[in-house]
Parts: C-alpha cells; sequence; structure tokens
C-alpha cells in the first residue's frame, strides 16, 4: 500500500517539475522576445538654475526622441535633468544595452571642455571653480562607457558646444588647467560613432526656430531607410554649413567597418502585381485547343467551361458542322471516296500430304510465285501456238507412215500386226485397249 502510495506521489512531483520546467522556458523565451534590439538614451537640458535658460535642448530632445522611436528603437526622453537625474539616467540605460544591437545617446545641453575631457553639465551645476567640474558634472567617458555594451553600433550625438556661461565666473584653481570654447575632439573606438555639433574648439548656434540647425539636420537625413550612418551625418554637414553661411562645420568621429549601417533598414521593393488575365483570352486559348482536337465531345467541354460570349458561338458554330458531317446517310468526305478499301488477306493453304512437317506453304500472292506463275503462263501460251501449227504437218507424217507400214510387211505396222494378233489370241482384246489401238494403226 505504501509502495503505491509512494509511485503516485513520485508521478505527480514528476509532473509538477515539467509544468516548472516549461513555465520557466516560455517566461524566458518571453524576456527575450521583449529585449529590443534598438536603445536610446534622449537628454536636453534647457532650465539651468545658474545659468540662462536655452531655447531648443528641450525641444531638440522630444523630436529626436520620437524620430527614434518611429525608426523601431526603444526610447528614454529625459528632460531637464539635475546631476543626479543624469547619473540616474545613464545607470538605467547602461542595462539596456547590454542585450542590444544598436545604442544611441543624444544630449542637447551645455557642455565644457577641461584639460581636453569633455562634461555635460546638469541643470543644477554651479561650478564656482574649475575643480568643481569633477564633482557637478558628467564626464562624457561615462557615456560612451555605457554605449560599447551593444554588439553592432554604438553611437553617442552631442548638440552641446553652446557658448558657456560658466567660463566666464569660473575661478582656476591651477594656473596651468585650462579650458576652451566648445568641447574637444575624441576618438572614437571600434563600431563607435561620435558627431558634434561643431568642430573642435568652436560653439554651436541655437535658432531663431524651434530646433537647432544641427537638430534640424539630423531629423532630416539619419533616418531614412537603407541610407548608411556615416553618409547621412556627412549629409547633415552639408545642410548645417549651408544653413550657417558655413558658420558651424559639424564634426564626426568615428570606427566603422566596411559594410554599410542604416539606423532603418532598406525598404524591399514591392512585389509587382501580376498581369490581369482577360477572360476572353482564356477563352481563345481554349478554343484553339479544341480546334485542334475537332471533336464534338472537345466542343462540348469548351462550352461547359465558356457558355457565353463570342468564343461560345464560335464553338456552337462549329459543333453543328461536327453534328452534321457525323449524321447518319450523310455523304462520305471526298478523301473517304478516293481511298480504296484494303483487300482482304486470304488465308494460308492447307498442307499437302506429302509436306513436311513445319515446312511453310508458298502463298501464290508472295512476289516470287507471283512472278513464276505468269512466266509459266506465257511458256503454255507459246508451247499451244506451236502444237497448233505443227498439228497438220504431223497427220502428214502419220498418214505417210501409216501407208508405208501397211505396204511393208517387214515395217513396223508388220510387228504391230503380229502383235494384235497374238493378243487377240490370247484373249487379251477388250476393244479398247493397246490390241484395238494397234489394230486402228495398222490394220490386222
Amino acid at each position: 500500500m505504501q509502495n503505491g502510495y509512494l509511485r503516485i506521489f513520485q508521478y505527480r512531483l514528476g509532473r509538477t517539475r515539467i509544468i516548472l520546467t516549461a513555465l520557466g522556458i516560455l517566461l524566458f523565451a518571453d524576456n527575450n522576445a521583449f529585449a529590443a534590439d534598438k536603445v536610446a538614451l534622449v537628454i536636453g537640458n534647457s532650465t539651468y538654475i545658474h545659468a540662462g535658460r536655452l531655447a531648443n535642448p528641450a525641444n531638440d530632445a522630444s523630436a529626436i526622441g520620437q524620430l527614434l522611436d518611429a525608426a523601431g528603437f526603444e526610447v528614454d526622453i529625459r528632460n531637464d535633468l539635475n546631476w543626479k537625474g543624469m547619473r540616474k539616467a545613464i545607470l538605467e540605460f547602461s542595462g539596456r544595452t547590454r542585450n542590444a544591437d544598436v545604442a544611441v545617446v543624444f544630449y542637447a545641453g551645455h557642455g565644457m571642455e577641461v584639460d581636453d575631457r569633455n562634461y555635460l553639465i546638469p541643470t543644477d551645476a554651479e561650478l564656482k571653480t574649475d575643480q568643481d567640474i569633477q564633482y557637478e558634472a558628467i564626464p562624457l567617458t561615462h557615456i560612451l562607457d555605457v554605449v560599447q555594451s551593444a554588439r553592432q553600433l554604438r553611437m553617442v550625438i552631442l548638440d552641446a558646444c553652446r557658448d558657456n556661461p560658466f567660463v566666464e565666473k569660473m575661478t582656476r584653481s591651477v594656473a596651468s588647467r585650462g579650458w576652451g570654447r566648445g568641447l574637444a575632439r575624441v576618438d572614437a573606438t571600434a563600431n563607435t560613432l561620435i558627431a558634434f555639433a561643431a568642430r573642435a574648439g568652436a560653439t554651436a548656434a541655437d535658432n531663431d526656430g524651434e530646433h537647432s540647425p544641427f537638430t534640424n539636420a539630423l531629423l532630416k537625413h539619419i533616418t531614412v531607410p537603407g541610407r548608411d550612418v556615416g553618409m547621412a551625418f556627412r549629409m547633415v554637414r552639408d545642410d548645417v554649413l549651408a544653413n550657417t553661411h558655413l558658420q558651424q562645420e559639424p564634426y564626426l568621429s568615428m570606427s566603422l567597418g566596411g559594410a554599410e549601417i542604416a539606423l532603418v533598414p532598406a525598404e524591399k521593393p514591392a512585389a509587382a502585381a501580376a498581369p490581369a488575365v482577360s477572360p476572353n483570352d482564356e477563352a481563345r486559348r481554349d478554343f484553339d485547343y479544341a480546334m485542334k482536337i475537332g471533336t464534338k465531345e472537345a466542343w462540348d467541354a469548351f462550352l461547359t467551361a465558356h457558355p457565353t460570349g463570342f468564343y461560345a458561338n464560335l464553338a456552337h458554330g462549329e459543333r453543328a458542322k461536327r453534328m452534321t458531317t457525323t449524321a447518319p446517310g450523310a455523304a462520305a468526305p471526298p478523301s473517304a471516296a478516293r481511298v480504296a478499301p484494303p483487300a482482304a488477306i486470304p488465308a494460308p493453304a492447307a498442307a499437302t500430304p506429302d509436306q513436311k512437317p513445319g515446312q511453310k506453304t508458298a502463298s501464290r500472292h508472295e512476289p516470287e510465285i507471283r512472278t513464276r506463275s505468269l512466266r509459266s503462263q506465257d511458256e503454255k501460251s507459246v508451247a499451244r501456238k506451236k502444237e497448233q501449227d505443227e498439228k497438220p504437218v504431223a497427220r502428214k507424217k502419220e498418214k505417210a507412215a501409216r501407208s508405208s507400214g501397211r505396204s511393208d510387211g517387214s515395217g513396223a505396222c508388220a510387228y504391230v500386226r503380229r502383235a494384235v494378233r497374238a493378243g487377240t489370241a490370247a484373249g487379251l482384246d477388250n476393244g479398247h485397249g493397246l490390241i484395238a489401238f494397234g489394230r486402228s494403226l495398222c490394220g490386222g
């Protein structure tokens, strides 16, 4: 009894393990299904507490975020972040880049370079001295480190080269420490693209409109389907130069392979629509088939498939012709009247009694036998004519011989007469045999 309960328990335990394993697989697959292939962090800092307000960054960030979202990115848009908020956003984004193929960071706001190091400035930064930059700003290297987890493409876009108001009131703690206008040049690592709104040491302008010149060009070019990102940013550079009258030139640092990489895949060409098949074309094709066959059954099949229309009317006419041709008492076609029926082949002749077993019986219809028969008939005709010509001469000779025999007893007739007399004496004369013939020939 206990063994029975034990087996039931083991069976139920096994089923539970199977169910839990299946649930685990489903949950794991579900997590992978929602893992984004393309992720983006978009930050726009406009409202600074200790500096003047910037007109475009918040608008720029919102527009870029919507653009990337439409391009299939999982986008996190953050505006007006303080130091704590920026660190938190970067930390959260680092977790999303681990399973991503493409990672993009866009920043619009204030930035500055100190001792060839670039910093992004939060909205609550005060920056009284040059030493404060290390504690109140976010190093650009933090951003570059975060995107390194992406497998295929890492992209950082900085619209942050604006005139920096903090530089005018910062106290220099070390005489040798320097800072300059704009941001310093950065060399990109493998599979990385870094785009600056202005070249190294230069500043970028805001715009009287809704977006900066750099962001306007980005919105126009970077998500064109099938466009390589390198080509897209070269076109951005050209647009910015044209729109700022050569006053602002974007700078691009990238290390990408030879294969083209597009943020949005090229659109697949629409399949060519199959040409419409006209009912008349199909009817004409079937009409040609029926005409080639030419039987009543073929026209019946055609009319079943195409009961109405121009070709149906023609088919009725062709079918009527077939009915007239095959009706009882109808005249045979001329071609049939000219063809004679084949002659019946005679049965083989029966074997003669003296014919050997297995010997073939010659047929008189064979060419060789027919030739031999004709030759024999000609020979008989010639012989018959010769016999008729020689018959009077033979009769004259016979009469002369008979007369000579009768007159000359020592001749042949004498011998015949003796034979006749001997046969008659022996009782052999029956009136129509040799004795009678000899008597008629030689007498006696």
